[in-house]
């Protein structure tokens, strides 16, 4: 995506305007940002994110960088409006256009410098071509007044007036409400209080950091809008939101939307065409997500069929030459070492792929992949796309029964705040449960699991858990905190850390069984330090941080940020066979149904149930809660009808 935005990518015009929503691990924390890639002659280079701004100042000035455009304005009205010097415009227009050259000229520099071959021969060509047009610029920006022709002062007069029209049209008063209207339409979509927007940007958290830099992305008039893991730090209502955007810009635009997401619903209800990059080559599938893995299975289907059947056919063949080379080399028949020769000549050229690339019967003489081949190219199965597998151990039987956690008329406030958090909240997990907590952003989830892991005591009522519970409890900042760790101990591994955490209770191949259950098998546990891990490597490293202890209860919150989808569905899988109980915080559709409401995966999707599991299924209990107004409703329509909830809200954020 970076190739792409940066317009390495050989075939992408310079003129290409690409907006890009990027997320990066940088420092503590994750980082996002939104660049306009301006054509020539055109509107600057985008700014640097500037603290002091507010959100909406800071949402506009990236989107139309109007900053520079009123320094440009303000060099070129000073050069007209000069009455002692005739000359002025022209120095003006020459000055800006000599600016946006040098910084074309970067651009093209820095293109030349990463390609190399071919592709880096004609850029050092271009870049040696384009030199010379800077120098010309420089040449003619330093003439004197009694160098520049007459011709030239009327010609260049005029377009420095032209030019200014044009800049002080992209600032026009009417322009910049429409502007102002619409980024705060796609701020309050985005989940930004109207008493934000004046609010300084270096205040904000890096999850609202990154809505507003999302907002500066969608409000860019691009060619391009990259858009890497968009959903990361919205709730459902911001998903929503965005997804009802990005459809209407298919019939409001012309602009090509590239998303990066693990979120399937969100890719489903988008996207027209899937793009999957394996073993360094890109496929192109016409058509969602859901209809690429049905046309995968349909092809497995398919081409396993024509292999058995051309299997079957082939042993006969062979066969049938065995027998007619024996035959023939005893009885002196040539005609039957003729028919052994030719059968063979069509088990090795004949055998294989029995279709064209246009779906027709393929012949040999027509259909062949290179001139340099003989034969058919053989029959390819396509492998299933799959994250690592995830195997969770066995959470461990306790000495009694009981519940494992009960809140009771439960409520909470801030010693700071006079009106409560949480209001006689009452949830009840047994062994095997399967607890979903639904919710916006801000409406108390976070508190709620601080209650529930006992590192904040109720105002009121009681909170009380089973005396022999071990809980296991993944944040939404655990990334986070260890991406610090990494920063704090470069020589840190994920098995030193996790070797020190084990004080001693496990031994290292205990401690290296664990990690390569979970996706960190061999040298990427022992030698590659936390700062090189992935987001979802660290994901992994923190649910084996939390399972060494056999908890009987994982409190799992927003635990897909930073996994993609393949990795998401392995999680699911696991999440969903394992005995233990499990409440889940979380604005992924997929998982919740998944795992909390018990869906069954597609056909061909990994799931092998347990010793017992069927029975344990039948009696497991499955509820999806709403948190809202501090209170906590069951859902009985589960996380679809809290989806549909939402829908006439986000018709009210619609930007028109």
């Amino acid at each position: 995506m970076r190739a792409v935005a940066e317009k390495l990518i050989p075939g992408i015009p310079y003129a290409t305007r690409i907006a890009i929503l990027q997320q990066t691990g940088t420092n503590n924390s994750v980082k996002s940002s939104a660049s306009l890639s301006p054509p020539p002659e055109s509107s600057p280079s985008q700014p640097s994110i500037s603290p002091q701004r507010t959100v909406l100042e800071e949402v506009i000035e990236r989107a139309i960088s109007r900053d520079e455009i009123q320094n440009e304005i303000n060099v070129l009205a000073s050069a007209v409006d000069s009455t002692a010097n005739v000359y002025a415009p022209v120095h003006a227009l020459r000055q800006v256009k000599h600016q946006r050259l040098e910084k074309q000229l970067f651009e093209m520099d820095k293109d030349a410098r990463l390609r190399s071959g071919a592709r880096g021969l004609q850029a050092r060509k271009a870049l040696t071509a384009f030199e010379k047009k800077v120098e010309e610029s420089a040449a003619r920006l330093a003439q004197t007044d009694s160098e520049i022709t007459d011709s030239d002062l009327k010609e260049e007069t005029e377009a420095a007036l032209t030019l200014l029209a044009e800049l002080q049209g992209q600032l026009e008063p009417a322009r910049m409400a429409d502007i102002d209207r619409k980024a705060r339409a796609i701020l309050t979509g985005l989940g930004f209080q109207a008493a934000n927007f004046d609010k300084a940007v270096g205040s904000l958290s890096g999850g609202w950091r990154m809505r507003c830099s999302m907002a500066s992305a969608l409000l860019q008039d691009s060619d391009i809008l990259i858009l890497d893991e968009p959903t990361n730090f919205l709730d459902l209502l911001g998903i929503l939101w965005l997804q009802r955007y990005l459809t209407d810009l298919k019939t409001t635009s012309q602009t090509t939307v590239v998303i990066v997401s693990h979120d399937r619903d969100f890719i489903d209800i988008t996207c027209q065409e899937v793009i999957i990059l394996r073993d360094q080559t890109l496929t192109y599938f016409r058509g969602n997500l859901s209809a690429y893995e049905e046309d995968v299975q349909s092809k497995k289907l398919y081409f396993g069929r024509m292999q058995e059947a051309q299997d079957r056919q082939k042993a006969h063949m062979e066969k049938t030459i065995r027998e007619n080379i024996k035959v023939g080399k005893a009885t002196g028949d040539d005609n039957k070492l003729r028919q052994a020769k030719s059968r063979m000549k069509k088990v090795e050229d004949r055998m294989g792929l029995q279709v064209s690339a246009t779906g027709g019967r393929f012949k040999l003489n027509r259909d062949l992949p290179g001139y340099h081949l003989t034969s058919r190219a053989d029959i390819e199965i396509p492998e299933d796309e799959r994250g690592v597998s995830i195997l969770l151990p066995i959470a461990p039987d306790l000495r009694f029964p009981g519940p494992l956690i009960s809140l009771e008329s439960v409520t909470f406030r801030y010693p700071s705040s006079k009106t409560p958090v949480l209001q006689n909240i009452n949830l009840v997990i047994h062994t095997g449960d399967r607890i979903g907590i639904v919710g916006l952003n801000g409406c108390g989830k976070s508190t709620l699991i601080k209650l529930l892991i006992e590192s904040l005591k109720p105002s009121q009522g009681t909170a009380s858990k089973h005396p022999r519970l071990r809980l296991g409890y993944y944040s939404q900042h655990a990334v986070e905190e260890l991406q610090e760790k990494g920063l704090a101990d470069p020589s840190a591994t994920a098995l030193s850390l996790l070797t020190k955490d084990v004080e001693g209770e496990l031994n290292e191949g205990e401690i290296r069984g664990l990690l390569g259950s979970l996706g960190l098998p061999g040298r990427t546990a022992s030698d590659v330090p936390l700062g090189k891990l992935s987001g979802g490597q660290l994901v992994r490293l923190a649910l084996a941080l939390m399972l060494w202890k056999s908890p009987q209860l994982l409190v799992l919150d927003e635990i897909t940020t930073h996994l993609d989808f393949y990795t998401v569905a392995a999680l699911s899988n696991a999440l969903s066979q394992w005995n233990g109980a499990i409440l889940l915080v979380s604005h992924d559709r997929f998982i919740i149904r998944r795992v909390v409401e018990g869906e069954k995966p597609e056909e061909g999707e990994e799931d092998d149930p347990g010793p017992g599991e069927d029975e344990e299924e039948e009696t497991r209990r499955r509820e999806v809660y709403l948190l809202k107004g501090g209170k906590l409703t069951l859902q009985t329509a589960g996380v679809s009808g809290f989806e549909q909830s939402l829908e006439k809200r986000v018709q009210k954020l619609s930007v028109s």
